[in-house]
């Protein structure tokens, strides 16, 4: 049953009456604070689109004002050229096929087709936008994803201490990431793709041989 007062329904859930409903398989997880949320965290990889998600696109097509972007959902989410900052009829956006958009949604339902914006509510970019094309682009489950971004991640403080470095989450189990060599980026990258199997000690330990060499 839902505990009395506010309270926010996170993946994994559904409001059911004066109850909610469990969806997917998984370990109920509690925020407290003024009712709190609740979610479920599961190692799922399909990803479903939740409004406020911030994720990470590939555009795949363009239809007159809006682009058509692969978000790993069941369908393509829209994203209109007017949903960039400072993008007007004639200041149009140069976004192309093929570019790595970085996006929250404001739309996503079950009974609507997902929809992007590339803007915060006061109309800024927030770090929003097109992503550079020289980093790398790769997938993790959805729980690493949320254990990457909680704060104060002890495996970003690690590598930040490896190597200087940009990085991009998307809730949709998106990572983009680049640093100065290429060597370097695929280090990381590997690194991050093996750390939801690896216990903090081993994570320590292969760090501490990266950083003697």
């Amino acid at each position: 049953a839902a505990p009395q007062g506010r309270l926010l329904c996170g993946p994994g859930l559904r409001r059911s009456g004066a109850g909610l409903l469990v969806t997917k398989c998984g370990l109920l997880r509690h925020r407290p604070g003024g009712g709190g949320a609740y979610w479920v965290d599961s190692q799922q990889k399909r990803y479903v689109p939740v409004k406020g998600d911030h994720v990470i696109g590939i555009v795949t097509a363009k239809a007159g004002d809006v682009f058509r972007l692969d978000v790993g959902g069941s369908e393509p989410a829209s994203l209109s050229y007017l949903a960039f900052e400072g993008a007007t009829k004639r200041n149009r956006p140069n976004v192309q096929v093929g570019d790595i958009i970085y996006g929250q949604f404001v739309v996503a339902n079950k009974d609507m087709e997902p929809e992007m914006v590339c803007i915060d509510s006061s109309g800024k970019s927030s770090g929003m936008g097109i992503i550079g094309q020289d980093g790398f682009l790769f997938k993790v489950s959805l729980g690493l994803i949320r254990k990457l971004l909680a704060p104060n991640c002890e495996i970003i403080q690690e590598l930040s201490q490896l190597y200087p470095f940009e990085l991009v989450l998307g809730m949709n189990g998106r990572i983009w990431v680049k640093a100065k060599t290429v060597q370097q980026t695929l280090i990381i990258v590997n690194i991050l793709e093996a750390c939801e199997y690896m216990t903090a000690q081993q994570r320590k330990q292969a760090l501490a041989k990266l950083s003697g060499n």
